[in-house]
């Protein structure tokens, strides 16, 4: 008896793992009829916690560097709302990766993911048009909100983010900086407050 129900787990666990192995080799590997035909029960299966942002045969590295801040704002006892300056999310990120020979996946790209599936499915707009844009925003937000918990305590009523585009120069050219050094056009976008909810909803 004991034995039969082990081999029963052994089995289920065995099918789990090779459903989940095919599945995320469609959803990365280039379109074909399997893929186009069953694309609903695999995006059902990969989105949120198994996301590729890349596909086989053909890497998409990033042609930009971003640098992501937050800043946050709470109601004082006298009733004045109070506001931080800002806080360079990314500068901690690089610095948690720079000569570190294993950096964690958190510190190479939860936030860089979460800032890129957000301008994916949002655009230029800050206005969430599908439930997983809803919850890219969370997903987004709650990332920020972790961090300047950790970083500074408590908890605020609400939270910003600027994310400063700069476009990596090609090889051989100054990449459009000035003669200090610094990016003649960075992009600049304010995304709205967003409020701080306890359960992270």
């Amino acid at each position: 008896m004991l034995k039969a129900g082990l081999r029963t787990v052994v089995l289920l666990c065995l099918a789990t793992v090779l459903a989940h192995a095919a599945l995320v080799f469609l959803h990365v590997a280039p379109s074909n009829a399997v893929s186009q035909r069953y694309a609903r029960q695999i995006n059902a299966w990969v989105y949120p916690l198994f996301e590729q942002n890349w596909r086989l045969f053909a890497p998409d590295p990033d042609s930009v560097n971003r640098q992501i801040s937050a800043r946050t704002a709470r109601t004082a006892a006298d009733g004045s709302i109070q506001v931080s300056k800002w806080f360079d999310l990314t500068a901690v990120d690089n610095a948690a990766v720079e000569h570190t020979p294993f950096p964690s996946h958190t510190a190479q790209n939860e936030l860089r993911r979460a800032w890129t599936s957000y301008l994916e499915l949002h655009g230029g707009s800050d206005e969430s048009r599908s439930e997983r844009a809803v919850m890219m925003q969370k997903y987004l937000r709650n990332i920020a909100v972790a961090r300047m918990s950790e970083r500074f305590g408590g908890r605020s009523a609400f939270i910003q983010l600027r994310v400063v585009t700069v476009p990596i120069a090609a090889p051989g050219t100054d990449g459009g900086r000035t003669a200090q050094g610094s990016p003649k056009n960075p992009e600049t976008r304010l995304l709205p407050w967003w409020k701080v909810t306890p359960d992270g909803n």
